[in-house]
């Protein structure tokens, strides 16, 4: 298992940012190269990949508030 955690986007680590976009459905097989979410962290966007290809679960819905280096993610 692989987990996908929020990623670090800001020096200040307290940090919160949002799932803006799920690309993919729960379930569905992902692979490195597979854009899975866009995340935003104040006015900053960032696009999120799995480390590792398999069967994704999603663990944070669109619109929710995480700390950077939450898992949002897992990919079995």
């Amino acid at each position: 298992m692989a987990a996908v955690p929020f990623p670090h986007m800001s020096d200040d680590a307290s940090a919160k940012g949002v799932v803006s976009t799920w690309f993919v459905e729960p379930g569905e097989q992902v692979g490195p190269e597979t854009l899975i979410a866009e995340v935003a962290v104040d006015k900053v966007d960032m696009e999120v990949y799995p480390p590792a290809a398999g069967t994704i679960t999603l663990l944070v819905p669109e619109g929710e508030e995480v700390s950077q280096g939450t898992p949002i993610a897992r990919v079995e």
